[in-house]
C-alpha cells in the first residue's frame, strides 16, 4: 500500500521509457519488506535544474541519473563522492535531509563484474573500445585498480582526450589509439581483457560486432556492457573462441546493487535483483519482436 509514509525513489533520463532500475528496485524493496518506491521521470536538459530542486522539495530519497544528465547534474549537487568527482560523472544522488550527494555506481558496479568472475585486472592489458561516458568509468577505475590501459575509438581525438584526463587525475599512463583492424589486431595480441564500451550490436542491430570474430583468442576475457540483447554477437563470437565472456547484464545488477545500498545502507538481495533484470529484457525483447512483425 502507498501512503503518506511510502519514500520515493526516482530515475531520471530523457527517455526513461527503457530504463530497468524501477524493476530491480521495486522488486528488492518489496523482498526486504521496505516502504519505498521508484518511479521514472522524463527530464529533458533544460528543466534539470528543477527537477533536482523538486527532488529536495518532494523529499525524495534518492535517484539514478542516466542520459544525457550525468555529467549536467553535477553543479546542482551539494556534495560529491570523491570517485564520482575524479570520473566527472555521476549516476546516483542520495538526499540527506536536503543535502544532495552524487556517486558514480558505474565504475565500482563494473570492477564487482569482474571480481565476481573470479577476474582481478591488476597488472593486466586492458583494451577498451570506446571513449564516451562509460568507457569513462571503466577506463578510470581499470586504472585505479592497477591495469594497463589502452582506448580505441573511432574518432582518436576522443580516445586521446579521455587517456589525457585519467592519466592526469591517477598520474598513470593511458594509451590512445584509433579503432581500426591493424590498431585492435595488435593490442588483442597482447591482451588479458576486452572491453566493448561502444553501443554496436546493441539491439536493434544484434548482427553488428565491434571486433571481428578471428581477432578473438581463448586467453582473453570478453566484456560487453551492452545489456540488450543479453549475449551479443561480440559474446556469441568469444564464446566459440574459448573466451570467458561476461554480460552487460552483470555490470547493470553490480551497479543497482551498489546504488541501493547506499540509499538504504542494507545488503541488497543480489540474485533477485539480477532474475528481474534478465526477465525485464526478455520480456521487452519479446514486445520488441512483436512490433517488427506487425511493421513487416
Amino acid at each position: 500500500m502507498i501512503s503518506g509514509r511510502t519514500r520515493i525513489f526516482g530515475v531520471i533520463g530523457d527517455p526513461v521509457e527503457h530504463v530497468m532500475a524501477p524493476a530491480i528496485n521495486n522488486a528488492a524493496f518489496r523482498k526486504l519488506g521496505l516502504d519505498f518506491l521508484q518511479v521514472p521521470f522524463r527530464v529533458k536538459k533544460e528543466d534539470l535544474g528543477k527537477a533536482i530542486e523538486g527532488m529536495r522539495a518532494l523529499n525524495i530519497r534518492g535517484i539514478n541519473v542516466t542520459i544525457p544528465h550525468k555529467v549536467a547534474v553535477m553543479p546542482f549537487l551539494n556534495e560529491l563522492d570523491p570517485l564520482a568527482e575524479r570520473i566527472g560523472a555521476v549516476n546516483t544522488i542520495a538526499n540527506d535531509g536536503g543535502v544532495l550527494t552524487g556517486y558514480n555506481t558505474d565504475a565500482p558496479g563494473f570492477l564487482q563484474a569482474l571480481l565476481g568472475e573470479g577476474i582481478e585486472p591488476k597488472g593486466r592489458n586492458v583494451v577498451i573500445l570506446g571513449a564516451g561516458g562509460a568507457s569513462r568509468a571503466v577506463s578510470f577505475i581499470l586504472a585505479e585498480r592497477g591495469s594497463n590501459v589502452v582506448i580505441l575509438n573511432r574518432t582518436l581525438e576522443r580516445a586521446k582526450e579521455l587517456a589525457d584526463v585519467v592519466s592526469g587525475a591517477l598520474r598513470k599512463e593511458i594509451r590512445a589509439l584509433k579503432l581500426d583492424r591493424e590498431n585492435l589486431a595488435r593490442e588483442l595480441g597482447g591482451a588479458h581483457i576486452l572491453v566493448n564500451t561502444t553501443s554496436v550490436g546493441m539491439s536493434p542491430n544484434i548482427n553488428e560486432t565491434p571486433v571481428s570474430a578471428d581477432l578473438l583468442k581463448s586467453k582473453l576475457v570478453v566484456f560487453d556492457i551492452v545489456i540488450n540483447p543479453i549475449k551479443t554477437r561480440l559474446l556469441g563470437e568469444a564464446e566459440v573462441a574459448g573466451a570467458q565472456t561476461i554480460r552487460g547484464v552483470d555490470m547493470l545488477v553490480w551497479q543497482g546493487v551498489v546504488a541501493f545500498e547506499i540509499w538504504t545502507g542494507l545488503k541488497a538481495p543480489y540474485e533477485l535483483m539480477k532474475e528481474e533484470v534478465v526477465k525485464a529484457l526478455e520480456e521487452q525483447s519479446a514486445v520488441n519482436g512483436q512490433h517488427r512483425s506487425a511493421r513487416l
